[in-house]
């Protein structure tokens, strides 16, 4: 038969030493205590305050924490001072719970900010976290917390030679939830490291940090699992059956991952070109795991899975150089000055301020394309750099000097024409021999 669980409660001690003077003198190294931390962080305060950017998150991180954890290491020493002299500390038994849930939740709440982007899905996390510590000392503190544990140990089933109960489970969930906060904060802090090397491609900086990130995800999951007593092997059979389902129903997000790792180290499409892609233009302005994020110019975004940029022929128009060339074409009458058109527009194209005119090989020209039905067919072409910038309101800019210009220099720009001749009828041909 199982022994009884001992009913502790911290509180009940507590109570019990209200009317002592010993409780007293535990206020006392409490107050010390508290007046040790916050002189510590009164000194660490503007080694915190520095405005190192590749440091900003272990500073931050510490200024949330920072007084929790000195006063816990204060009340640990003065506790351990005080039973040399005092016949009992549970003020202080009871501080120390207090001070752990306390800097965890800070702690919890902290990476949560830093890995995370701020949304309303975030906050939900965050006050989980916050009522699952606070709980967990609630029920420590009132002595329910070992009765529970027995409880859970009781709800178990036998899979093979390997036992598994509900505290068990429980454990593991908690050991790598905590695991994998750990690696994603690890992760985003390489990431950061890495993004400051500007000496490094993009791309390859953002392949490293999408490795990083995968292989602390996976070390977190390896190193949390035995901590719990979960033997690696039982994995087995999940890992069978993960292989089958990536065979089969998750080919296409394996596909889509790989995909984006290869995009990433050939630099066949980096963050910020230019592409065309399933008849899709626009700046690619993220390369995710699973998708790149596409940004047309009208401000709409495109999601073009990984995969198709590998299979699919992309159109980079910014790939070995940003030099775009933009054509204009136009007519004119037969009559117009040809020279006089050609120097016009020429000079329309030389006022706009994107347009190239320090590079010999991409100098505005004018060709003349063919001679139409309706007139003369002129093209003026030019090249510009920053094709992200759009070309529509080039173009408009453009063909608004051209005509101001041809408008202020007579010249005609040609309204479609047709020749009609008209049938002589035969009864009139021989009415007039």
């Amino acid at each position: 038969m199982a022994k009884p669980i001992p009913f502790d409660n911290l509180l009940t001690r507590l109570i019990e030493d209200s009317q002592d003077v010993v409780l007293l003198w535990q206020l006392g190294v409490l107050a010390i205590c508290a007046l040790a931390a916050w002189g510590a962080m009164r000194l660490a305060k503007p080694y915190l305050e520095k405005r190192d950017t590749l440091w900003s998150a272990g500073r931050g991180g510490i200024r949330r924490v920072g007084f929790p954890l000195a006063m816990l290491l204060a009340v640990l020493l003065g506790r351990e001072i005080a039973d040399l002299w005092l016949a009992s500390a549970h003020l202080l038994n009871l501080a120390v719970p207090l001070l752990l849930s306390l800097l965890g939740v800070r702690l919890v709440i902290y990476a949560l900010r830093y890995v995370f982007e701020p949304r309303e899905s975030l906050k939900l996390w965050e006050r989980t976290a916050a009522w699952l510590i606070w709980g967990a000392f609630a029920l420590h503190i009132t002595g329910l917390l070992p009765r529970i544990h027995a409880a859970m140990e009781a709800l178990s089933f036998q899979s093979g030679s390997h036992r598994f109960s509900l505290w068990l489970l429980f454990q593991a969930a908690a050991v790598i939830v905590v695991a994998v906060i750990g690696a994603l904060t690890l992760a985003r802090f390489v990431e950061s490291r890495l993004m400051g090397v500007t000496q490094m491609n993009l791309s390859l900086r953002m392949a490293l940090s999408k490795a990083a990130r995968t292989v602390f995800l996976i070390l977190a999951v390896l190193v949390a699992l035995p901590a719990v007593g979960i033997d690696l092997t039982v994995l087995s059979v999940f890992g069978g059956a993960l292989g089958v389902g990536i065979g089969f129903g998750l080919q296409k997000v394996a596909s889509n991952y790989v995909s984006g790792f290869i995009i990433l180290l050939d630099r066949s499409v980096r963050i910020g070109d230019m592409v065309t892609v399933d008849n899709k233009y626009g700046e690619v302005s993220q390369i995710n795991t699973r998708y790149t994020l596409l940004k047309a110019l009208d401000g709409t975004e495109s999601i073009v899975p990984n995969e198709m940029l590998i299979t699919q022929t992309v159109v980079n128009h910014s790939l070995s150089r940003p030099n775009v060339r933009i054509a204009l074409p136009l007519q004119v009458s037969y009559d117009t000055d040809l020279e006089q058109a050609q120097a016009l527009m020429l000079e329309a194209a030389r006022s706009q301020s994107r347009v190239i005119l320090d590079e010999p090989d991409n100098l505005p020209r004018v060709f003349l394309k063919e001679f139409a039905d309706n007139g003369i067919l002129l093209e003026l072409s030019v090249w510009i750099r920053d094709l992200k910038e759009g070309q529509n309101n080039l173009r408009s800019e453009i063909n608004w000097a051209i005509w101001r210009r041809f408008k202020a220099a007579g010249i005609e720009i040609p309204f479609p024409q047709r020749v009609v001749h008209l049938a002589t009828p035969a009864s009139t041909t021989a009415n007039n021999p």
